[in-house]
């Protein structure tokens, strides 16, 4: 007879588990399938995010931005460190024993709930059957109540520049270079290139990227991404817009790339070339013929605002649905599918979900742009100051960048904030929590920021939206 549970997770990134999770913690007897196998040859839970995804990536942007600053940036505090030393196999190991720290701690979690981890692969049936494969042993039939489908995402590959790990790399093969490459080469300035790119520029790559739009970060404020244009450039990444990549031709230790842009044909040889185009939901193997479940065109999931799939128990969250393929998007709705199976009233807001490139300066962004807003035809203001003007961002040595907030001009609520600068991530937040809440504008310029602090950036913005603003200039308004 085959084992039952309440609830069926598949897939252990960062929805997944913490829907396994949620679910434990409300009462339902869980498990949750993952196939992963890390580096170090062993199972692991938090998908690619936390494996080869998120994390890795953020402790190599860290590790490069210290380099970068005692090479670049401690000569103007007057501290002077010599000549400098880079030990790439440390910044690795680092960046690996995080990892193992981060996913080991989630196997912790399995057991301090009661989850049982299965380890191997899932595919959906007809009943709300699952079939699981062991990565050790023979499948099993598996019934649940309520499945929850959260298989996560793929890197899109394109046949114009075959991934081999080697030469051409993916974002996983990005984070893995022994060597710091002379020359590299980007296809894509997305979240993923730019990060990537900034990463090997910063221990001395020269790098160029490739994109084959013509509009610089388009999902983004574009009084935003043409001022983070401006400062990745001053910063070495030769980024080139309207850039389609045509064909590569490999050799032993080198990648010849060709590609169009407005001047015709170009050519370009690399060391290493890394293929960041975007991220396509990974279904292959997940569900049968019968399991009854809709994909749509692009082969996402089809779900509703509380991610039900067409079948009645089932449900899919992360990058396998609709909206952007984000981790933090992924855990609410994790959160989301758990409490909706114990018939708890919640929702995830999907206007107030943030987006961040965690370059330097980072970029974050939650709610509209002014280029929406102004599409739209109703009347809205906006507030916009440097973070030049702020006393602890020029302590810092941090002035690049600004604050945006983009206001409705009839009911004041605040519609969109926009920050290029230091801790974007979690400045952005502040205006998350005025999305949320239907904060007016009015709202943030009457609270008390502390003094020095990078959130003043915030309230003078806000204060900028009515010719308010104490530190920057501002054409009165008229009476």
């Amino acid at each position: 007879m085959s084992e039952k549970y309440d609830v069926i997770v598949i897939g252990g990134g960062p929805g997944g588990y913490v829907a396994a999770i949620r679910a434990a913690q409300l009462g339902y007897k869980t498990a949750c399938i993952e196939k992963r196998i890390n580096k170090q040859g062993d199972p692991a839970l938090g998908g690619t995010c936390l494996n080869v995804g998120c994390i890795p990536s953020k402790a190599l942007l860290d590790s490069s931005w210290k380099y970068h600053e005692a090479e670049e940036a401690f000569a103007d505090h007057g501290i002077g460190v010599g000549k400098l030393n880079l030990d790439l196999d440390t910044m690795l190991q680092r960046k690996d024993k995080i990892v193992l720290q981060l996913t080991g701690g989630i196997a912790q979690l399995f057991k301090a709930n009661k989850v049982d981890w299965l380890q191997g692969t899932g595919q959906l049936k007809a009943n709300k059957q699952v079939v699981f494969k062991p990565l050790e042993g023979d499948e099993q039939t598996l019934e649940a109540e309520n499945v929850v489908l959260a298989a996560g995402s793929v890197p899109i590959d394109i046949p114009v520049a075959e991934v081999d790990q080697q030469i051409i790399v993916d974002s996983t093969g990005a984070l893995e270079f022994t060597s710091v490459p002379k020359k590299l080469g980007v296809i894509g300035a997305g979240v993923i290139g730019l990060e990537l790119g900034s990463v090997w520029a910063r221990l001395g790559s020269q790098v160029t990227v490739l994109e084959a739009v013509d509009t610089f970060l388009p999902a983004v404020d574009q009084q935003v991404a043409k001022e983070a244009m401006k400062q990745f450039t001053k910063q070495g990444l030769d980024i080139h817009l309207g850039a389609r990549v045509t064909g590569s031709k490999k050799n032993k230790n080198s990648v010849r790339v060709t590609y169009t842009d407005g001047g015709g044909e170009q050519e370009e040889t690399f060391d290493r070339l890394i293929v960041a185009v975007g991220r396509r939901p990974y279904t292959e193997g997940l569900l049968s013929q019968d399991a009854g479940v809709t994909l749509d065109e692009r082969n996402f999931i089809y779900v509703d605002n509380q991610c039900r799939t067409d079948v009645p128990g089932v449900y899919a969250i992360g990058d396998l649905v609709r909206g952007p393929a984000l981790a933090h998007k992924a855990i609410e709705e994790g959160v989301m599918v758990a409490e909706v199976i114990a018939g708890e009233h919640t929702q995830v807001n999907y206007d107030a979900v943030p987006g961040v490139i965690y370059t330097h300066p980072e970029v974050a962004w939650v709610g509209k742009t002014e280029e929406e807003v102004k599409e739209s035809g109703e009347p809205y203001k906006t507030g916009v100051v440097p973070f030049a003007a702020n006393g602890r961002a020029l302590a810092a040595g941090e002035s690049a960048g600004m604050v945006k907030f983009v206001v409705d001009e009839k009911s004041d609520r605040v519609l969109g904030m926009h920050v290029l600068g230091p801790q974007a991530s979690e400045l952005v937040q502040q205006g998350v929590i005025s999305l949320e809440f239907g904060a007016s504008i009015e709202d943030l310029q009457l609270m008390v920021f502390g003094h020095p602090s990078l959130s003043e950036t915030v309230h003078e913005a806000a204060l900028a939206t009515d010719y308010k603003a104490i530190h920057v200039a501002q054409r009165r308004r008229k009476k």
